[in-house]
């Protein structure tokens, strides 16, 4: 005799059904909290910087330079010397991470890819102090200074080299783990056809990863954008510094104006603003970020193809 099935049959067994209604419930509440991490930030910046925004003097915003112990808070300055440092990083690691991502996901051995990917991840681990000091000590002097004898001892070409080195592992590991993703069919296909290694990377593998490949460039340069230490270290003007296009005189990214501002004291001292403009420069980092990240997001949905 058979024995009907009921719908409670089908359910599963309850503890398993309890224990994922647990698990659930704990992957909720960690999208929720990083969500409202995200929204405690802003408002965390967002009362002083309307502070300080509702009280400048609108002049002061647009000046010859950033010294905001002095009542002079150009933002242009930090602006322009962070699209410098970055792009200059960009221009660097673009290159050297999707070259290395190549490599090691069409060209190298599985041993060599064995050795070499732990590598690159060690490197992305490297503090970004000790590639600041490197910066300072090496690039600067060894680098920059040989090729442009004007430039001076600390300049935004030997940050942005720094930075450069910085993001290249990033830019690598991630366009690497898009390039194996690609379905090895695809390869086979184009081999098929008669085309080379080099065309089947560029005209296959590359269209067919493009959406990791812009997700990791994306970012890398919020990284870069959002890199302290070496800008602080190695691109000089602690105090202040000058509106300037040159890459190769010293400059003040908006990390480092924070980081330069702040230090030594809970409450800065000088013009009564100068604290104030922290949370200011702050807010803008965290919206310039923001909006790099879902610039990302949409390329990524855009370009992406499912296989």
């Amino acid at each position: 005799m058979t024995q009907s099935i009921t719908t409670v049959d089908l359910t599963g067994d309850p503890r398993r059904r309890r224990k994922e209604r647990r698990v659930r419930a704990i992957f909720l509440a960690a999208g929720l909290a990083s969500i409202a991490i995200s929204a405690l930030i802003i408002v965390a910046l967002s009362g002083e910087a309307w502070r300080f925004i509702s009280q400048v003097d609108p002049a002061a915003l647009f000046t010859v330079g950033w010294f905001p112990r002095r009542g002079l808070y150009d933002i242009p300055t930090l602006i322009i010397a962070t699209v410098l440092i970055a792009g200059i990083g960009m221009l660097v690691a673009v290159p050297l991470g999707l070259g290395a991502a190549a490599y090691l996901s069409e060209y190298a051995s599985p041993r060599a890819r064995r050795r070499l990917k732990p590598t690159l991840e060690i490197l992305a681990g490297i503090p970004s102090v000790v590639l600041g000091f490197w910066a300072l000590t090496f690039i600067s002097p060894e680098i920059v200074q040989r090729v442009f004898t004007s430039a001076k001892p600390f300049t935004m070409m030997a940050a942005g080299l720094g930075v450069g080195v910085l993001i290249t592992p990033l830019i690598a590991t991630v366009s690497e783990d898009a390039m194996r993703a690609v379905p090895t069919s695809l390869r086979e296909a184009s081999y098929g056809l008669g085309a080379s290694r080099s065309t089947t990377v560029r005209s296959v593998v590359f269209p067919a990863s493009l959406s990791g490949v812009v997700a990791s460039l994306i970012l890398a340069l919020s990284r870069a954008m959002g890199e302290t230490m070496i800008v602080f270290m190695a691109a000089g003007a602690v105090g202040g510094a000058l509106r300037t296009f040159n890459p190769l005189e010293p400059g003040q990214t908006m990390t480092a104006a924070v980081a330069s501002l702040a230090t030594g004291s809970d409450q800065v001292a000088g013009e009564g603003l100068a604290f104030q403009s922290l949370f200011f420069v702050g807010l803008l980092l965290f919206l310039i970020t923001l909006s790099l990240n879902s610039i990302s997001n949409r390329l990524v949905r855009r370009y992406r193809n499912r296989y």
